[in-house]
């Protein structure tokens, strides 16, 4: 029972805002937390975020979404994931009774007659079922846990898959620079073959010159042979 009237204290105050125009509003208080909410609000990133602020031992915990922001506000002992899964609900709800409606040009509060009672329902309901959220949030976690995993094991396989292309393309340069090394090498057999046979025949010239020219000084002419009278 005492769990019970701790839990009551959990929430203390709910909104729904487009912008920074609150539209509905909840809460069994009094204090200055809609003040220090409406300055947070001011603050906020336009950006779809979430996002919270702590003061004098409360929580004031936004979630933005769409253009509008939905705010609890909550003792500092209350676990952010049951805060997350009320603004939650909360967004649900709210987008699903006025998205693309009303709210779109509702003016401040205009809808505190139809939605008050709403945000009370749903932190009613957070409280009565927290046994049954804790365990969905845990789900939930896992699921993340193994999707972070996934998304790991994906990440490393497309690692590999980049240094194996890589080895691919280290593998073709190679291959291209082995065949240039093999047109050069032939090239270059060629010359060395061309460059032999001038040498082979200037060599087998000059021989034949040398021949010539020891064949004209021993008959003293081309005409070798005597006749006899």
């Amino acid at each position: 029972m005492e769990a019970e009237q701790g839990k009551e204290g959990w929430f203390i105050y709910g909104f729904v805002a487009r912008g920074t125009v609150v539209l509905a509003e909840y809460t069994e208080y009094t204090g200055n937390f809609p003040a220090i909410a409406a300055q947070c609000l001011q603050k906020l990133p336009s950006s779809d975020k979430l996002s919270t602020y702590a003061c004098d031992g409360h929580a004031f915990i936004f979630l933005v979404h769409s253009g509008y922001a939905y705010c609890v506000v909550t003792k500092d002992t209350v676990t952010r994931n049951v805060s997350i899964a009320f603004l939650e609900r909360l967004k649900t709800d709210f987008t699903k009774r006025y998205g693309g409606g009303k709210a779109d040009t509702a003016t401040a509060k205009s809808l505190n007659k139809e939605f008050s009672p709403v945000i009370k329902e749903h932190m009613r309901y957070i409280i009565d079922h927290l046994d049954e959220i804790d365990k969905l949030i845990k789900i939930k976690v896992q699921v993340s846990e193994v999707k972070n995993v996934m998304l790991e094991n994906i990440n490393k396989t497309m690692e590999r898959g980049e240094k194996l292309n890589d080895l691919q393309d280290k593998a073709t340069d190679l291959q291209q620079e082995a065949q240039g090394f093999r047109k050069q090498g032939t090239k270059l057999r060629k010359r060395m073959w061309l460059h032999n046979m001038k040498i082979k025949l200037v060599v087998l010239a000059i021989l034949l010159i040398l021949v010539l020219i020891i064949w004209v000084s021993v008959c003293h002419g081309f005409n070798c042979t005597k006749q006899n009278n």
